[in-house]
């Protein structure tokens, strides 16, 4: 097998020249890529000996692909699957010289390979394997290059027997329509995954169909506008996947498909609704390899809450009975939260039982129990099934309805730790939402350890962070004092290949947390204006949403303008 040039034998072989030290190598021993960058940023003097050491070493122009994006139009040439293949990646087309890089410079017949493949005389440039390996990945998902992708990258369905078992059926053969559309709507599922997207939209419009994908809680357009003829087969195409009535076109639809794409399990869950022009659907994706990896690292510490907010939460969820509620909008991290708080409760001394619709994160040592509303098993009867379990903690994935909200309220009053959520815009609007729902206020106050609402606010892409002066009037909107201001330092996202031009990559949650002390009770019973209430709150030492997010812009993670799109001034 050919050698290949990685980022840590370059790194041994400069260590072994001295030209970096001990020292050096300690610092970017926990980065898991951009390992090199990382240990030359700011020192030019080691960016020029770097490129140099690596020119004498292999004999080959070393290029790094830091903020490199290729054009499209090489892989016409230069077909993405034998790129893959060859793991080398198209670079630049002068005349009939094709520039291309790779890192197995020592394959005496890759040039070779290449020409006959391409046609085109071939000039070999060099780049390390991670580096080619994620830029072959990001576009490996576009639409125009999915034709030629080899099929051991082609999705695959899982679908349950009546035993329960899971059996792979090809999508290729689940579906009477032409090859267009199948190559369609894998396109649309392949570059979701590709470009990190919660949920896919298909709109459909008098002028033609949107396909948009909703990427760290914002929308962005996906392809161009489709043609109308397109809508009808997709959309019949997505329903035959879920499982869904194709005859019906006139009610709403809900169901859910899962995919095994290479070595990931990805469950997709659809929601069709009808329109003026035609049916709308909304794909929510649940990557179980993505959450699989963040649970390894799930732990309230990397949840970025203030000390004082964290400090008083964990006194809350340590607590022998009573309910924790988080509130916030779907997709708010509401559920990892929570699952980060049971990951730190689980020793295996008690019992943890959850019940989720669905299931989205899997722990070893807690008992969790997906709603089946076809068979007849809602929150609140799930709920009352699990109190005959003997747990100690339970957590119920959502609070939609009146019974369920007195089966918790109760199992907390009864000497057991409730999770749960409630969607509500802040934690005093809980209260209210409680109340109108029918549960009683003093037992539900009296169940209650704390609420905490959450939301999630984009982080500013460190690959292209800049400074940023905003307007005078962007500023007083803000409710920025000049205090404030006379200390602070504004950032932004200028746009690169890595976020895929959007200026922001990943996302870190705010958090407002009422806790519940006597005086707060008091209030909430006596029916105390919300004003007054959140005054007192404040006096006690919690902190609002916008405070939590002006804190984040005072530490250069999010820009001014995404706290104002995702918060109120206070």
């Amino acid at each position: 097998m050919t050698q290949q040039v990685t980022e840590q034998s370059i790194i041994e072989q400069m260590l072994a020249q001295g030209l970096i030290s001990d020292v050096d190598v300690e610092r970017i021993k926990h980065q898991n890529s951009g390992r090199l960058q990382y240990l030359i940023n700011g020192n030019q003097l080691l960016s020029q000996q770097l490129e140099q050491f690596i020119n004498d070493t292999y004999k080959l122009p070393f290029v790094r692909l830091d903020h490199f994006q290729v054009n499209a139009a090489l892989f016409d040439i230069l077909p993405i699957a034998q790129a893959i293949q060859l793991k080398v990646l198209p670079y630049q087309k002068q005349g009939k010289v094709l520039k291309v890089i790779t890192a197995t410079p020592l394959d005496m017949h890759l040039e070779q390979k290449l020409e006959s493949l391409t046609g085109h005389s071939i000039q070999l440039l060099l780049s390390t394997t991670e580096s080619i390996q994620q830029i072959l990945e990001r576009n490996q998902g576009n639409q125009h290059l999915l034709d030629d992708v080899s099929d051991e990258f082609r999705p695959l369905m899982l679908k349950e027997n009546d035993e329960g078992v899971e059996e792979l059926v090809s999508l290729e053969t689940i579906d009477t329509e032409t090859a267009p559309v199948i190559r369609l709507g894998n396109s649309i599922l392949l570059a979701a995954l590709q470009r990190r997207a919660s949920d896919i939209h298909v709109e459909v419009y008098e002028q033609g169909v949107e396909v948009k994908y909703r990427i760290d809680g914002v929308l962005y357009p996906a392809t161009a506008t489709l043609d109308t003829n397109h809508h009808a087969p997709l959309i019949s195409r997505l329903k035959v996947m879920a499982e869904l009535d194709i005859a019906e076109k006139r009610i709403p639809q809900d169901g859910r498909f899962k995919l095994r794409i290479g070595q990931r399990d990805i469950d997709f869950r659809v929601s069709i609704l009808p329109g003026v022009f035609g049916e709308d659907v909304v794909i929510r994706i649940l990557d179980k390899h993505t959450i699989s990896d963040g649970m390894k690292l799930l732990s309230l510490d990397n949840l970025g809450m203030d000390s004082a907010v964290l400090k008083t939460f964990r006194k809350a969820i340590r607590e022998p009975y009573g309910m924790v509620l988080m509130t916030g909008p779907t997709g708010s991290g509401k559920t990892t939260t929570l699952y980060a708080a049971l990951n730190e409760l689980n020793t295996g001394e008690e019992k943890i039982i959850t019940i989720e619709d669905p299931v989205e994160y899997q722990l070893n040592g807690i008992t969790q129990m997906p709603v089946n509303e076809k068979k007849g098993v809602s929150f609140a009867k799930g709920l009352r099934s699990i109190l005959r379990h003997d747990p100690d903690k339970i957590m119920v994935g959502e609070i939609r309805d009146v019974e369920t909200a007195q089966i918790a309220v109760q199992s907390a009053l009864t000497g057991h730790l409730v999770f749960t959520t409630v969607h509500a815009n802040n934690a005093f609007d809980v209260i209210s939402r409680f109340s109108h729902m029918g549960v009683d206020v003093y037992s539900f106050i009296s169940s209650l350890n704390c609420v905490i609402a959450q939301r999630l606010i984009r982080k500013i892409c460190k690959h292209c962070k800049q400074p940023l002066q905003p307007e005078l009037d962007e500023l007083e909107r803000s409710g920025f004092s000049p205090q404030q201001l006379a200390d602070m330092t504004f950032y932004q996202g200028a746009g690169c290949d890595q976020c895929h031009h959007t200026g922001y990559y990943g996302r870190v949650a705010i958090t407002e947390l009422l806790d519940l002390s006597p005086r707060i009770r008091q209030m909430i019973i006596d029916k105390k204006p919300v004003l007054e209430m959140q005054a007192v709150a404040k006096t006690e030492g919690m902190i609002s949403l916008r405070e939590s997010a002006v804190d984040l812009v005072q530490q250069g993670v999010t820009s001014l303008k995404e706290i104002n799109r995702v918060t109120f001034v206070d």
